[in-house]
């Protein structure tokens, strides 16, 4: 096991030189880096050879710094994320302060509140959201631990986590929830 203290002070100054990362998440392995650098983003859309139309998940450390980033947050999602027994990600209708590649086109923006250890570290060390996107090519499995995710994906970021590496856990993707402005929840992926 790689020390985690270590290495989170690591990727954290990477992050902020605007680096490509793979690292494991409180779900499975994910692409990312910080939501400001505008070129790493368009990276990350390559490497995952997705439509720029495709909004990706943004990764917070706690809902003050969610609520920089969205117009405003119901009651009923704050009591959600507190009872929900797996990770949760809300697609809340209206994003603010975000580059507009990450925004969807109808204005919305998919946020989960992180509660891993290793990845708050990350988000707080740098006072600033992670983009966070499954290691895989778009359309093509979503890899349930480190070990299954494709050489090609590994070669294309700058810096693999060496953190939890070793960890064969099946993880799974997060829960996504829609939330309508009308207040109404819409359960995406279960």
């Amino acid at each position: 096991m790689y020390p985690f203290e270590e290495e989170a002070r690591h990727v954290i100054s990477l992050l902020n030189e605007g680096k490509v990362i793979l690292y494991p998440t409180d779900t499975v392995w994910g692409i990312g880096c910080l939501v400001t650098f505008p070129e790493s983003i368009k990276r990350i859309f390559e490497i995952k050879q997705r439509s720029d139309s495709k909004s990706m998940i943004l990764l917070v450390d706690s809902i003050p710094m969610l609520k920089k980033y969205i117009k405003s947050i119901h009651p009923r999602i704050e009591t959600l994320m507190g009872y929900h027994q797996r990770p949760l990600t809300v697609i809340y209708p209206e994003a603010k302060n975000l580059d507009p590649a990450l925004v969807a086109t109808d204005g919305s923006i998919a946020i989960r509140v992180c509660e891993d250890a290793f990845c708050k570290s990350l988000i707080s060390g740098n006072q600033t959201p992670l983009i966070s996107t499954s290691a895989n090519v778009t359309g093509q499995k979503t890899p349930s631990n480190f070990s299954e995710i494709s050489s090609d994906i590994i070669a294309s970021v700058d810096y693999v986590v060496r953190y939890r590496q070793t960890d064969n856990t099946a993880h799974e993707p997060s829960v996504i929830i829609r939330y309508e402005p009308d207040g109404e929840l819409i359960f995406v992926r279960t």
